[in-house]
């Protein structure tokens, strides 16, 4: 089975070893104009430099790299493109701008804990900010470069130079704003552990670059007003980085951007970018913060709602984070790892007394690599009609993928949500209102490998296939080692949900060769509660996860990650058939499987409580989907 979440089904945008920052624009001649920071060495190395190439096919084939800056020049960086909209005076001009080591310095003063002589080589994060124009939609660029002034503030005079020279880098895309061009720029104020020391954002603006013929006469400033840019909460970690920008339908700017605070931080503007609402992190529209490590997060807008005229935002990022980097100072440099798999919200504009702000779902999985390793990052947001693509690299390869329509409209409408999900549905008790038997016979759930014939090793074949769990349930105590379903044989092969010693329900996957275990966040089960689960084996990541009464466990306070990952090597869970099964002897005592007979599952056979509903799915349920089951179940509108 093809899963088109795996980054390997991708369209590859050739670069040379090194790969960075894909990013698109539509030109008006119809093609996809990307540019990506490239080089034959990897990232930092000399050589590193700015390639542009164009699409006809909706980033299937790629013409040749056109440079932008040569591979044998100072380092050039970090590109992002501006195409001037119809209506103005350039309109299909095609900026680039990007880092640009002019000056050729090939060290800077460091801290000397991570640098024992003092000194970083690493020289693609300073200079000069500047830019190069097309008039062919990137066919060629000028052959002059123009600098664009960046005001000195209070992050650049604390650095070793006093400010004379500036540390920088920008990943944000630029974005138009009533006749003004914005781009983002994220200040650097040192090097050391974690190679950034701290950071701040703020926004480059021109009054003129779409009107102005002549690029020496482009006016720019530094935003915003004061000696501060944009940073954490008050109390959070001295690094703010890789803002991303949307403007809302009445004009306000949302900012989001990383920290390694474990949580991402967003911050709104009401006056374009001169001042910014105290920046908070950023929320799920139950209030929950979402979790995520040092990497970019992007957001975009996509479009309008037909129905009610609300614009829906897509928003990148990795679900992880919180207190495990939080209270770990000296593990702040490890915050760039995990970003694999890639999760992704939806968001729907709302009103405030304030003014518009997103209003984000719970989030579903959107891309994956099956090496846990693989760090997939910097994505760019493209819409061709109603169909929305995106690209990613992983500092090796870059792709473009598509993302499914209805994966997009599932988180959209996530909030309203109360259909319980029919595709799939292999098992669904009680029956005509009727209590759910001890035991019924197990349907066959898919398997997750095969032997492939086809090779020539006869190896492994990986279906990508998944199953769902849905119980609704009440346990008087929180005594270990309660069943709530098991369809295991006496080998122990199959699977079991059951109560664990932290006051969580776990599930169990065996293959008889194998076992992988997975629990809900604790405190979310409660005794003399009744509760909804839904536990999700998703066999494309591997992921394990769990949404209980409707929210999905993200790891809380208690740990890091929410979700889990299952052993790639487990084939299935289904039980092997027996013979001489006694129905009889179903409530047995806890975790004794059965003795014999057609596989069978069986419900609650130790359990100080009941189960009232059990559903089984043959597939991963999204998030969202889940959700809707649960509000189905509580009659909510």
């Amino acid at each position: 089975m093809i899963d088109h979440r795996n980054i390997s089904t991708g369209h590859e945008i050739p670069t040379e070893t090194y790969s960075d920052q894909p990013y698109v624009v539509q030109t008006d001649d119809g093609a996809w104009l990307c540019a990506v920071t490239t080089g034959a060495g990897r990232e930092g190395q000399g050589g590193q430099h700015v390639v542009t190439m164009r699409s006809a096919d909706l980033g299937r084939t790629w013409s040749a790299p056109v440079d932008v800056e040569p591979a044998d020049g100072p380092e050039a960086s970090y590109a992002v493109l501006l195409e001037v909209p119809d209506g103005y005076p350039n309109a299909g001009r095609v900026y680039v701008l990007y880092n640009h080591n002019t000056d050729n310095i090939r060290q800077v003063i460091a801290d000397r804990d991570a640098y024992p002589d003092g000194y970083c080589r690493r020289v693609d994060s300073l200079g000069h900010y500047v830019f190069k124009f097309s008039d062919d939609y990137g066919q060629h660029w000028s052959p002059q470069r123009y600098e664009i002034p960046l005001r000195v503030m209070a992050i650049d005079r604390q650095n070793p130079y006093g400010g004379a020279l500036l540390f920088f880098w920008n990943v944000g895309k630029p974005f138009i704003h009533e006749g003004a061009a914005f781009c983002s720029l994220h200040k650097v104020g040192g090097f050391g552990a974690g190679f950034f020391t701290s950071n701040e954002g703020v926004l480059l603006k021109s009054d003129n670059l779409l009107a102005e013929r002549d690029p020496s006469k482009v006016r720019w400033e530094t935003l915003p007003d004061g000696e501060i840019g944009l940073r954490t909460p008050p109390g959070g970690g001295p690094v703010s980085a890789e803002q991303s920008y949307v403007v809302l339908s009445d004009g306000t700017f949302c900012a989001v951007y990383r920290t390694i605070d474990g949580y991402p931080v967003e911050s709104y503007s009401r006056d374009g970018g001169h001042t910014w609402s105290v920046p908070q992190y950023r929320c799920y529209a139950d209030g929950r913060r979402m979790k995520h490590p040092r990497a970019a997060n992007f957001h975009w807008r996509c479009e309008v709602g037909a129905a009610d005229g609300r614009g829906r935002y897509l928003y990148w990022f990795h679900n992880h984070g919180g207190r495990f980097i939080r209270e770990h100072p000296q593990r702040r440099s490890i915050g760039y790892e995990d970003r694999n798999p890639v999760w992704f919200s939806g968001g729907i504009e709302v009103d405030t007394p304030e003014g518009q702000v997103i209003r984000w779902s719970q989030p579903e999985i959107g891309l994956y690599d099956d090496d846990p390793y693989v760090r997939m990052s910097y994505p760019d947001l493209v819409r061709e009609g109603h169909r929305f693509f995106v690209t990613e690299t992983q500092k090796d390869k870059a792709r473009v993928h598509e993302i499914p329509r209805a994966l997009l409209e599932a988180m959209w409408n996530q909030f309203e949500a109360t259909a319980v999900a029919r595709e799939g549905l292999l098992l669904e008790l009680p029956v005509a209102g009727a209590a759910p038997p001890a035991a019924v016979a197990m349907p066959r759930l898919p398997k997750f490998l095969e032997r492939d014939p086809g090779r020539a090793d006869y190896g492994t074949k990986d279906l990508r296939q998944g199953f769902s769990v849905e119980l609704r349930f009440r346990l008087e105590t929180m005594r270990p080692g309660q069943i709530l379903l098991d369809n295991r044989a006496e080998n122990g092969q199959g699977f079991c949900l059951q109560t664990t010693d932290r006051s969580t329900v776990e599930i169990v996957l065996n293959d008889g060769r194998t076992e992988s275990r997975w629990a809900c966040d604790p405190g979310v089960v409660r005794a003399s509660e009744t509760h909804h689960l839904v536990a999700i084996v998703d066999g494309g990541p591997k992921v394990i996860s769990f949404v209980i009464d409707g929210t999905l466990n993200d790891g809380g306070e208690f740990r890091q990650f929410g979700w889990g990952r299952y052993s790639p090597h487990l084939r299935e869970v289904n039980a092997s058939p027996v013979p001489g099964l006694d129905l009889s002897d179903m409530r047995r005592p806890a975790g004794q499987p059965p003795q014999g007979g057609a596989p069978m599952l069986r419900i609650a056979p130790d359990l100080d409580g009941e189960v009232s509903l059990v559903r089984l799915y043959g597939r991963y349920l999204l998030t969202s989907e889940a959700i809707g089951n649960y509000r189905a179940g509580r009659g909510l509108g």
